[in-house]
């Protein structure tokens, strides 16, 4: 197997808990020390920090939320500004953004974080890594991504997001043998090789780190769009999933079976809507509590996101929980006409359709207070029936239709790449 694996992610899940627990311990004092936010919740709550002895102690505490961030951000630093070194900010997809900042230390664990996470998937300091992400407008991930690969010792071409013929280009001149991209991204790029007679099935990228969209079903099979794009090329995709609020990322290694929880980096839950652990097998929101943060640790952070955990044992060696394919984020869940979803299944009903170049999803509450939907697709030569086929294709998998808005691809594309956006907007939440 190549690329670092650290030692506790090959120890049992004992001794990662006593790891964790002594990690726990520092934590606690620290934050209780410098952190004006959880010195008030552990007043206010009348918590002993010196009786949260185990994982299971953490209970005790309780949960951080997305609200707590917003109308409290200030008070999550623990730092004094000569320390910061970075400042960064959430994409803000479900509210305002959110300010985070690093310390020098903290900028070494997040380039641990990558390191480990990109060698799980497979990457050793011999690959050329094409970086299709913005490594600007205090977006973690992009510098992340760099820091890890520094650390590596691989090679890095900072292209950015957009631009497929200057991708082209660079993969001609530099011939880079992994990409790090949005999914979605690479159907563009399949799609201007093919208009411009490029042999992509024969370049030198043969792997994909895939950021920002699923490409997975919860089987660990590809989705739609992890189909379409390797029926056209024949790449070996890695999913990762990660959060500004984490520093820290779950990837799959080569067995494609889960990201690879870091027990060195996160305390991680699954919890369900009264805050309790769920049962095992069962989805649950993740919540993490980080480690070894300087700037702003969290504990017991709601992520939003619905997952599952496994923990059988998987071929790579690491004996770490692995984590399921997001099924959805709690906040964009919709009740549309008594059927509960979430946006992925929508995408991938969208995906499979090939005159369907792109969509935005738009959520609002209508006038007797439900939810509502409407998709807004730019389509190339849609067959005169297409809202009709379309909605039944929408019923036979998820029971109900949601409203369709015709629109050229052009448009759709300018409403998803806003100047300042950093990844593409599928979703739009307008719900009161």
């Amino acid at each position: 197997m190549s690329g670092l694996l650290p030692e506790i992610e090959t120890k049992s899940s004992k001794e990662i808990e006593q790891f964790q627990e002594k990690k726990l311990a520092d934590l606690l004092s620290y934050v209780n020390t410098h952190s004006k936010f959880y010195q008030s919740r552990f007043k206010e709550n009348n918590i002993d920090i010196s009786t949260i002895k185990t994982i299971q102690d953490l209970q005790k505490i309780p949960v951080t939320s997305k609200d707590d961030l917003y109308h409290n951000n200030q008070d999550f630093i623990c730092v004094t500004p000569d320390k910061i070194i970075d400042y960064v900010t959430t994409s803000g997809t479900l509210g305002d953004p959110l300010t985070f900042v690093l310390t020098n230390k903290d900028l070494d664990r997040l380039a641990y974080n990558e390191h480990i996470s990109l060698a799980c998937a497979g990457g050793t300091k011999n690959d050329i890594y094409q970086l299709m992400t913005t490594i600007d407008r205090r977006f973690m991930a992009g510098m992340a991504y760099f820091l890890g690969l520094k650390q590596m010792g691989a090679g890095v071409v900072r292209v950015g997001n957009g631009m497929p013929e200057f991708q082209w280009d660079t993969i001609k001149r530099l011939k880079p043998t992994i990409a790090i991209a949005v999914p979605s991204f690479l159907l563009k790029l399949i799609e201007f090789a093919e208009q411009n007679n490029i042999d992509y099935k024969n370049c030198s990228i043969k792997k994909v780190v895939c950021i920002g969209e699923p490409i997975r079903n919860e089987d660990f099979s590809y989705n739609t769009l992890g189909k379409r794009i390797t029926d056209k090329w024949p790449l070996q995709l890695f999913s990762t999933y990660a959060s500004t609020e984490m520093g820290a990322a779950f990837t799959e290694c080569e067995a494609g079976k889960g990201g690879h929880h870091h027990p060195e980096l996160l305390i991680v839950e699954f919890l369900d809507d009264n805050n309790n652990p769920v049962e095992k097998g069962e989805a649950g929101e993740l919540t993490v509590t980080t480690l070894d943060l300087e700037g702003m640790p969290l504990i017991r952070f709601k992520t939003g996101d619905i997952c599952k955990a496994h923990d059988d044992v998987c071929n790579c060696g690491r004996t770490t929980m692995r984590i399921s394919p997001i099924l959805g984020r709690k906040q964009q869940m919709i009740k549309f006409k008594g059927t509960s979803l979430y946006p992925p299944s929508l995408y991938d009903i969208l995906n499979t359709v090939p005159y369907i170049k792109n969509f935005i999803i738009e959520v609002f509450t209508n006038d007797i207070g439900t939810d509502e939907i409407v998709i807004n697709i730019g389509a190339i030569n849609p067959p005169e029936n297409f809202d009709k086929d379309l909605k039944d294709h929408f019923r036979a998998k998820l029971r109900v239709a949601p409203a369709i808005v015709l629109e050229t691809p052009e448009t759709i594309s300018k409403r998803q790449n806003p100047e300042m956006s950093r990844k593409p907007i599928t979703f739009i939440d307008r719900r009161k």
